[in-house]
């Protein structure tokens, strides 16, 4: 499984649904806190080619992008395939 990736703040209910749905799929992630870490906000956004919004999730080098990005790769069957491959 590739590295999977999340850029979050604690407060984001889009980002708690993201993590849920990875979790229930089984999926270990590395989750970023933006919230207060400028440098690991400007890391983000460099990645996600200008988005400032949390959350934003990367599947190996793939940049997913946000919550609705992720469900919609999962209700398109898309997104254990890229699990899978990264």
């Amino acid at each position: 499984m590739p590295n999977v990736e999340i850029y979050t703040t604690s407060i984001c209910p889009y980002c708690i649904a993201a993590k849920d749905l990875l979790t229930r799929k089984g999926v270990q992630f590395t989750e970023f806190n933006v919230m207060g870490d400028a440098q690991k906000r400007e890391e983000m956004v460099q990645r996600a080619n200008g988005r400032m919004t949390v959350p934003q999730i990367f599947i190996g080098d793939t940049h997913v992008g946000g919550c609705d990005d992720l469900y919609e790769l999962e209700q398109g069957g898309k997104l254990d395939p890229l699990l899978a491959t990264g």
